[in-house]
């Protein structure tokens, strides 16, 4: 069991940008994801990575806004998130879990069983 760490959250206008960072250390072969929660929504997920190999996965409402990466040589992942809009806001988590988690192309909340604290984003209009 590695350690999950967010950071990067934080208040935005719509159109902005922001680079969410998840220390991944002891995830090296693993599926890594982002999700997120808003009020009084269910978690969903946003994007994962492969990170021993680099494949990457999205969900539809953010391909072409959000891009998911690592950096190996610091154990972290990040997600690039351009082109925000109000209904972005949402505390957004880094998960980890066996790399057969996203292997199908699909990451579903209840298949991760590592978790981060969590990184508030907040876009406003």
């Amino acid at each position: 069991q590695g350690r999950l760490v967010e950071s990067g959250g934080g208040s935005v206008q719509a159109g902005g940008s922001l680079r969410l960072s998840c220390e991944a250390s002891g995830y090296s072969d693993n599926c890594v994801a982002w999700f997120r929660q808003a009020p009084g929504k269910e978690r969903e997920g946003v994007a994962a990575i492969y990170t021993g190999g680099g494949k990457t996965y999205y969900a539809d409402f953010v391909k072409g806004r959000f891009t998911i990466s690592q950096d190996n040589a610091k154990n972290t992942v990040y997600l690039q998130m351009n082109s925000l809009k109000p209904e972005d806001t949402a505390m957004y988590y880094c998960a980890a879990e066996h790399w057969g988690a996203c292997s199908g192309g699909y990451f579903e909340v209840a298949d991760f069983g590592y978790w981060g604290q969590g990184t508030q984003v907040t876009v406003s209009s």
